[in-house]
């Protein structure tokens, strides 16, 4: 995409552009920022660069690159919205070679369904066979 570049390089990300971002996110407000350090260090990330080098976009992998990722924290920054970059972030994460041959692919999204369809992505076949442990208010606790 012309004046940006995807990067997989955690040593290009720009911490303070997504903490700025997704401690004041829906799905993750008030996350304490070295929770947030915590997952990034053992995430596979991808940041979206502009051609100054500044964080504009990111997305992470919760992975072992053989069967299965979660993806989460996507974001594109406010101003660089409306140029296609999610789409072309997503397209770079699904054409991953290192993500290739995975048996499943997951993300939680209350606003994107849009986006993530065009990239192969549907609705959970059978939820009833999923479980999970849910603690919306984690952050806050923490703080207490």
């Amino acid at each position: 995409m012309q004046g940006y570049k995807i990067s997989t390089n955690t040593n290009h990300l720009d911490f303070e552009v997504i903490y700025g971002f997704i401690s004041e996110s829906y799905w993750a407000s008030g996350i304490p920022k070295h929770t947030l350090k915590k997952a990034i260090s053992n995430s596979f990330c991808f940041g979206i660069y502009d051609n100054h080098d500044s964080q504009v976009g990111f997305a992470r992998l919760i992975t072992d690159k053989a069967t299965f990722a979660y993806l989460a924290d996507v974001f594109i920054v406010e101003s660089h919205r409306g140029k296609g970059l999610s789409k072309w972030l997503i397209e770079n994460i699904v054409s991953h070679p290192d993500l290739q041959g995975l048996r499943r692919l997951m993300l939680a999204t209350r606003d994107a369904h849009g986006l993530y369809t065009q990239y192969g992505f549907k609705p959970i076949e059978n939820p009833e066979v999923l479980m999970q442990i849910w603690c919306p208010d984690v952050y806050r606790e923490l703080k207490t």
